[in-house]
């Protein structure tokens, strides 16, 4: 983490430890970041090869639905052909977490409160326990106990944090601490407050997220606010983002949060400006075109600077480590401060990514 990002973020909160298979979630481990999958469970083939896709793309913890008996038959399956850890996510019907818990689950998503009483959560745990896996309690406010709902007048921060506690308390009655947490709402603020109060009150790991935060546009930005409001303050131990579109933009964004502020190298950094009417280059296409062939050569911690015209341009293409800055139907690109190309616009983008092969292959036999 830079020095500026050390400047910006409060101290991490400390918490306990839990793993969800190899991935460690809590105390000094590095926040993680995981995706669901979108397919019929039922369907292993399909279900596997998003797992993969999401993998891809930095997914490092995947969760699986386990809606029902044939569900629960198949989910072995997915387990062992999975590259990550697998989370299964269990409502209502306690036997299926028992079969996915025996199927190689890493974690057990689950609800205590409906999924029957002290005896079927105490089954669950025994099993959980056998098998040396982590559980997580999801509370969510569009599904809070009725109880609370009267008691608070509505899914209030103060009910999601109270419907956390309850849950929680369940599973210390019987003595069970490999847990980690999580309080989602679809709106930002409600979201952050809860996770807030709860985080004073309790060492568990936090799993953050802003559910159904809607499509890739609006639900990235919903996401961006919350998970970094809160990773900023020092809250949260792994991220999800919930969009509605490609679990591979799920993890994308993840990603682009955490590096965003500092907590997580590794991609690359791509700077481009919003262009205007001193632009004298199609900036748009180009851009698109360069940061596609950027994600084909894979280049980790390295900053790429796409800039339309000479104002700006120039001295941000010669901060980044390979940067470009348009003219008059040409760019100049500049490498770690040094200018060392003048193409035409048509030559723009091949000439841009022959030298990014070129720095890659320079930084890479660097590292041998």
């Amino acid at each position: 983490m830079s020095d500026q990002s050390h400047q910006l973020l409060s101290p991490r909160r400390r918490t306990r430890q839990v793993r969800v298979g190899s991935v460690r979630v809590g105390g000094d481990a590095p926040i993680s970041v995981q995706s669901m999958t979108k397919t019929d469970s039922r369907d292993v083939e399909a279900t596997v090869h998003q797992i993969y896709d999401y993998a891809a793309h930095g997914c490092e913890i995947v969760r699986v639905s386990v809606p029902t008996k044939k569900a629960g038959e198949v989910f072995h399956e997915i387990c062992s052909r999975s590259p990550i850890p697998v989370v299964a996510d269990i409502h209502f019907d306690y036997r299926l977490a028992l079969v996915a818990a025996d199927g190689g689950a890493a974690c057990l998503r689950i609800n205590p409160g409906n999924i029957g009483g002290q005896d079927r959560v105490r089954a669950v745990v025994e099993k959980a326990g056998e098998k040396g896996i982590s559980l997580r309690v999801g509370v969510n406010a569009g599904s809070l106990e009725k109880d609370l709902l009267e008691k608070f007048g509505s899914a209030t921060p103060e009910a999601m944090v109270a419907s956390a506690l309850r849950h929680l308390e369940v599973l210390d009655r019987e003595g069970f601490q490999e847990v980690k947490i999580s309080l989602k709402a679809s709106d930002v603020p409600r979201t952050v407050q809860a996770y807030r109060l709860l985080a004073r009150q309790v060492d568990v790991p936090l799993h953050l997220g802003i559910t159904e935060a809607g499509t890739p546009f609006g639900g990235t930005i919903r996401s961006a606010m919350g998970l970094g409001i809160l990773l900023a303050e020092g809250i949260g131990d792994t991220i999800r983002v919930s969009l509605t579109g490609k679990g591979e933009e799920e993890c994308d964004v993840g990603h682009e949060i955490l590096r965003g502020l500092g907590l997580r190298e590794g991609g690359f950094r791509m700077v481009s400006c919003p262009s205007c009417g001193r632009v004298q280059i199609d900036l748009d296409r180009v851009a698109h075109e360069i940061e596609a062939g950027l994600k084909a050569i894979g280049q980790e911690n390295v900053t790429y600077a796409v800039m339309g015209c000479v104002v700006n341009g120039p001295g941000e293409a010669r901060d980044a480590d390979l940067g470009v800055a348009g003219g008059a139907g040409e760019g100049l690109i500049y490498r770690r401060g040094e200018l060392i190309r003048k193409v035409k616009e048509e030559d723009l983008v091949p000439a841009f990514l022959e030298e990014a092969r070129r720095l890659k292959a320079e930084l890479d036999g660097a590292k041998v």
